[in-house]
């Protein structure tokens, strides 16, 4: 049996992505099903005999628990502020560096310095340079009176704040990378019509880059949002999701009930709602950058 051109390379793509497509399989979906599979058990890893079906429970337990429920909200209050302040100062530094020339080329590299750097490694020197007797920030922050004395990580009306701008010190320069590759993919004939008009600085920004930039825009806080809910590394090695569950997220909560307390019915449903939050947010953010580019573009 004789096969056209096409049909031989149509075989030839589906087992060149073949392998792909089963480490994939391997690694993430069935993990993923066994995460579903056990969210509906009471499973105990010390004693998998007592395993029994309890249904939704696992979920009903995390939505009626005030440690779970106060995860939650941190974790959304995390995510929002730390990536919004993101996106203006990822923003502003795209602006500053949009133009090329050798000066923002050499800032550029050295901007993306944070960026490198694991999110465990950022934790701990920033556990060390805020820490209240030997910090070289947090000590003389102590003798300013700026601050608790116990120190602003170790303090529950500050951690959480200061995790948020640790955050953003380690991730504002990918933001601005992502933004200004956004920006020097405008059309320059589009922003030159603009300045012959006589269009001021603010309304080129207002009425022709930013409705330009709404696809980079929706990429960047996407890719940022996904992240910034799973937090987890500068969490772990900074507070360990204290004092008082100050800055507990549900990666901490669900690490904490599968590999400290070993419930991982529990911790499964814990990451099924991690899952989903993220789902839902990812499609509230499409659905607002596209009203916004049917608002202003009107396409």
């Amino acid at each position: 049996m004789r096969y056209s051109f096409s049909d031989r390379r149509r075989f030839f793509l589906f087992f060149m992505a073949a392998p792909a497509v089963i480490y994939v399989a391997a690694v993430g979906l069935w993990p993923l099903g066994q995460g579903i599979w056990y969210s509906f058990y009471k499973y105990h890893l010390l004693r998998p005999a007592r395993t029994q079906f309890v249904g939704l429970q696992n979920y009903f337990d995390i939505f009626s628990d005030l440690s779970a429920r106060k995860a939650i909200l941190n974790t959304f209050q995390f995510t929002i502020f730390s990536v919004g302040l993101q996106l203006v100062f990822g923003f502003c530094l795209a602006l500053l560096l949009w133009r090329d020339s050798r000066f923002n080329r050499i800032v550029l590299a050295f901007l993306l310095i944070p960026a490198t750097i694991t999110p465990l490694v950022v934790g701990l020197i920033f556990k060390a340079l805020l820490g209240a007797d030997y910090g070289m920030i947090g000590y003389f922050l102590l003798e300013a009176g700026i601050g608790p004395r116990s120190g602003l990580l170790t303090d529950g009306g500050t951690a959480l704040w200061v995790l948020i701008l640790i955050d953003c010190w380690e991730w504002t320069p990918l933001m601005a990378l992502i933004l200004l590759a956004g920006l020097k993919a405008l059309p320059a004939d589009v922003l030159e019509a603009g300045l012959v008009d006589g269009a001021t600085a603010w309304q080129r920004f207002r009425m022709l880059i930013l409705p330009l930039m709404l696809p980079s825009v929706f990429l960047a806080l996407t890719l940022r949002s996904m992240d910034a809910f799973r937090v987890f590394d500068s969490v772990f090695v900074t507070t360990g999701g204290g004092p008082d569950d100050a800055t507990n997220t549900l990666m901490m909560l669900g690490v904490k009930e599968g590999l400290q307390f070993f419930n991982v019915g529990y911790a499964s449903a814990v990451g099924n709602i991690t899952l989903l939050f993220i789902a839902l947010m990812a499609t509230a953010l499409m659905l607002v950058v596209r009203r916004a580019d049917v608002r202003i573009n009107g396409k």
